[in-house]
């Protein structure tokens, strides 16, 4: 399956505009949400091929995030990517282990995101 439309959870505006910029110039579409609320009002509106998911968040982290959204037989297809500051071994076992297919940390190598990115599709 081809990836073309990625969710961005974060809440750093700066974030959300870099990634968002980047994967639009590579082709993609993008839309984004700022906390676990935005995130299930988007996917309620349209399921996307991949979401990148930051970790630290306010109310909700990306960890739970990850494990509710891969859990639910509804988006279960759906691959996440951490794309998080959190660069410890540990936060990368944990994130796989919530269900995340993959783990990117800040800042963001473009080609390795990429690369990543189409590893999935």
């Amino acid at each position: 399956m081809a990836i073309r439309n990625v969710l961005i959870v974060d809440d750093s505006k700066t974030e959300l505009m870099f990634l968002s910029e980047l994967l639009k110039k590579n082709g993609f579409s993008v839309t984004t949400a700022e906390n676990a609320e935005d995130t299930y009002k988007r996917l309620a509106e349209a399921i996307p091929d991949l979401i990148l998911m930051d970790v630290v968040m306010p109310g909700q982290n990306g960890f739970q995030l990850t494990r509710a959204i891969t859990r639910d037989p509804k988006y279960a297809n759906v691959p996440v990517i951490m794309c998080t500051s959190k660069n410890q071994e540990t936060d990368r076992v944990w994130g796989m282990r919530q269900g995340a297919r993959d783990y990117i940390t800040k800042p963001v190598n473009q080609a390795e995101l990429l690369a990543k990115i189409k590893a999935l599709g």
